[in-house]
């Protein structure tokens, strides 16, 4: 049935009030700071590039909120940082570069930084960028009172990359770098908890494991410098925008993975991790409290932990109780860690026979723990020297055993 001519129009005009847009991109040829969605922004050194993007604490990166990284326990951020006296966790300012080199020195630019922080109920991502070389007085120029109204730093290898390249910069453009500031290198933290799971412990890597964050096209940093410097012969943006989605994913996973790491570190020994994670809160907070150190070892040990992993707890515990004179325990661990083993090892075949020897005076029990290792030795293929050390060990417990009693 034909639909009449006034109700047409009817439709059309309903159509045209609930229709809605599509969203619109960045024009054709638009600027950077459109495709950005940043502005330039003017110093007393002249105009930088500024991105502002914030999200709400209860923002999920992955499957982490953004939430305990404004409830950060002082004494938590005192033991990660060993021992620095920490801000508040909204006086703290994560902090990531993009540079023009991984080598470092004089010759490498930062060409990006990228700033997170807390700010009442939200979480503010700051970007500062050079549109040129010539720019960086305004870099620096916009970076000197941001990082002057934080009292603390949080970095992922800015110890060994950020902070000293930071610093050279300033130096060079002579402004003052704040050096007496609190800052947390969450990489150290990163390798005790996950060196012996994963293959390496590069942001990247550790986000996916533990905050559930899967990056979708990420622009490897290794090809971040030829990005630039393409963008700086062409002054096309290309893959640019690239750039700054890459810094500022690593400026969330810094925050959320400080919240991740601070939460368990202080539920531990009750964090509800794996017995890995649990092994590395242990050995992070053995400096800050022993007795709470030790008590994550012995629950992850508890826990099942396997392989590598279990000898090292098991040699641990076993210094500590060497060290306490608590012989019988150090011995039933040294037992342990000799009867797992998958290559021989004669260090605990020793230590075992030391304490038989001169702690316990079971010269018998010490031959017979030689004994047991110099068979296993000879079946593993042991090198004359680890021959030469246990011989010579069992002939003066023997010598021992057949002199006349008193």
């Amino acid at each position: 049935m034909a639909v009449p001519a006034e109700l047409r129009q009817v439709i059309r005009r309903i159509e045209e009030r609930v229709r809605v847009a599509p969203p619109r991109g960045p024009r054709p040829g638009a600027p950077l700071e459109e495709l950005v969605g940043g502005a330039v922004e003017t110093t007393d050194r002249g105009p930088i590039l500024v991105v502002r993007r914030r999200f709400p604490l209860g923002h999920a990166h992955g499957l982490q909120p953004l939430a305990p990284a404004g409830v950060l326990d002082p004494a938590v951020l005192a033991m990660l940082a060993r021992g620095a006296e920490p801000p508040a966790a909204h006086r703290l300012v994560y902090l990531d570069t993009e540079t023009t080199g991984l080598a470092g020195g004089t010759g490498t630019y930062v060409f990006l930084v990228g700033a997170g922080f807390v700010d009442g109920d939200e979480f503010e991502v700051r970007q500062y960028f050079m549109r040129d070389l010539d720019e960086e007085p305004a870099l620096l120029a916009a970076l000197e009172p941001l990082l002057a109204g934080f009292e603390g730093i949080v970095t992922y290898n800015g110890t060994g990359f950020d902070l000293p390249l930071l610093e050279t910069r300033f130096v060079l453009g002579r402004r003052r770098w704040p050096a007496e500031r609190f800052h947390l290198d969450l990489l150290t933290a990163a390798r005790r908890l996950w060196r012996e799971r994963l293959a390496d412990c590069r942001l990247g890597t550790v986000e996916q494991h533990a905050l559930g964050f899967h990056r979708r096209d990420d622009l490897p940093g290794a090809l971040i410098p030829a990005v630039y410097f393409d963008y700086l012969r062409r002054k096309q943006p290309g893959q640019l925008p690239r750039i700054f989605e890459h810094n500022r994913h690593d400026i969330l996973s810094l925050a959320a993975l400080t919240g991740w790491v601070a939460a368990a570190a202080a539920r531990a020994p009750a964090a509800d991790v794996g017995p890995h994670e649990l092994a590395g809160l242990g050995f992070l907070w053995e400096a800050r409290d022993a007795e709470r150190g030790e008590a994550c070892v012995r629950q992850a040990l508890a826990m099942g932990i396997a392989g590598s992993g279990r000898a090292r707890l098991l040699a641990w515990l076993a210094w500590r109780e060497k060290r306490r004179a608590r012989w019988s325990e150090a011995r039933a661990l040294w037992d342990e860690l000799a009867r797992g083993q998958r290559v021989f090892d004669p260090r605990p075949w020793e230590e075992m026979a030391k304490i038989d020897e001169h702690r316990l005076r079971d010269w018998r029990a010490a031959q017979a723990v030689v004994q047991e290792a110099l068979a296993r030795a000879r079946a593993n293929g042991a090198g004359q020297a680890v021959h030469a050390l246990l011989g010579h060990r069992l002939q003066r417990l023997e010598r021992r055993l057949a002199r006349p009693l008193a």
